[in-house]
């Protein structure tokens, strides 16, 4: 004769003494803290600083939950939600060393970016979309006389790999650059991976605490594109001298410490600093034969720049424009945008009088790795 055992119950089990009295505590202190983070959100939206919808709403974009994802993001820039995250990264940091979602931490003193070690979904189909457009956007530069370079800065974690330690870059990631190079190559594009330009300098070439390239990077990347410009058959203009004064190291605060939440800690906490050099290149006096040829053109255009740059924030980081400047020996127009992503900077430019009024004979185009595969809103318009 077997015997049952008896089904645990189901029924509830009373609160205890001390959660009864806990409880009113606990309801109160949420209450509160759902009341401030909705006045300070509410204090944002009513002085219109966030925008909590994009500009242009789509469909995908809120199927995908991109909307609801914007939100979120600019409502987290409500004083109480900042004084929160701020104090929970810095415990997380001083407690087990995480350097939270968009940071990774690598070797002892190197951080790396999010970004660049992340599968993105259909990237395929994203890169695919972007070189088209790029593609696309060479054919309509030509039928105007103007020439673009395409040149793609690899990712940190690419080049400075002996620097990961435990961090992983999936294996995936590493053929990216060079397909889609050779793709726009293919097409008939002028494009320039810059891998084996930064390859030598291996962890010289890029900040350990920051997104972006060193000097010796910057240079080095500079020199390239400027070969290749050469290789072209391409002369920039007008032709200009430019001197190097490298001032001593100085210490650098490096934005991955601020996307990791940490730039509000005391140095003895944060990441271990970096001491950079940040060179002075200046234009050289003209010569007498110069100065003849600049009051001959006084009112003429041909003191304008014939080459432009568009980019992002590696245009704009470690004198990578004044070297290229140095190198190519003549003066650039940069119109680079930090946080311009893909195309933020070449939309931006095709819009502006600068290239309206003054289109160039040479177009730069700086793009990081991290971006080819990411999503891609809408075609480059050029007019």
């Amino acid at each position: 004769m077997t015997t049952t055992e008896p089904s645990p119950s189901t029924a509830p089990v009373p609160p205890s003494a001390l959660a009864l009295r806990a409880s009113p505590v606990a309801g109160v202190a949420f209450l509160m803290f759902m009341i401030g983070g909705l006045a300070s959100s509410s204090w944002l939206a009513w002085h219109q600083h966030v925008e909590l919808l994009p500009p242009t709403l789509t469909t995908e974009a809120i199927l995908e939950g991109d909307v609801t994802h914007r939100i979120a993001r600019e409502l987290s820039k409500a004083p109480l939600p900042v004084g929160a995250a701020n104090l929970e990264r810095g415990a997380s940091w001083l407690l087990l060393e995480d350097s939270g979602p968009r940071v990774r931490k690598g070797c002892p003193g190197w951080l790396f970016l999010t970004d660049e070690l992340k599968l993105n979904r259909h990237a395929e189909k994203n890169a695919n979309a972007k070189a088209d457009a790029v593609i696309r956007l060479n054919r309509q530069l030509a039928t105007r006389g103007i020439t673009l370079l395409v040149s793609v800065v690899p990712d940190k974690s690419r080049i400075a790999t002996s620097a990961l330690c435990d961090l992983h870059r999936p294996p995936v990631l590493q053929q990216r650059l060079r397909q889609w190079t050779v793709a726009l190559q293919a097409a008939g594009v002028a494009a320039l991976d810059l891998t084996s330009a930064l390859q030598p300098l291996g962890e010289q070439a890029f900040l350990r605490t920051d997104t972006h390239w060193s000097e010796p990077g910057a240079r080095a990347a500079a020199q390239a594109v400027a070969a290749q410009v050469r290789n072209m058959g391409l002369q920039a203009s007008p032709r200009k001298r430019f001197t190097v004064d490298s001032p001593e190291a100085r210490p650098r605060a490096g934005d991955l410490v601020r996307l990791a939440g940490l730039d509000w800690l005391p140095q003895t906490l944060k990441p271990p600093g970096e001491q950079t050099v940040q060179s002075v290149i200046s234009e050289a006096p003209a010569t007498p034969n110069e100065e003849a040829d600049s009051l001959d053109d006084l009112f003429g255009d041909a003191n304008l720049p014939n080459t432009a740059l568009i980019g992002t924030s590696f245009s704009r980081n470690s004198n990578f424009a004044g070297f290229l400047e140095a190198t190519l020996g003549a003066s650039i127009g940069n119109f680079a945008k930090d946080g311009g992503e893909f195309s933020g900077a070449a939309k931006a430019y095709f819009a502006s009088p600068a290239y309206l009024q003054t289109p160039p004979k040479v177009l730069i185009w700086e793009i990081p790795e991290r971006e080819l595969q990411t999503p891609y809103a809408g075609d480059l318009p050029v007019r």
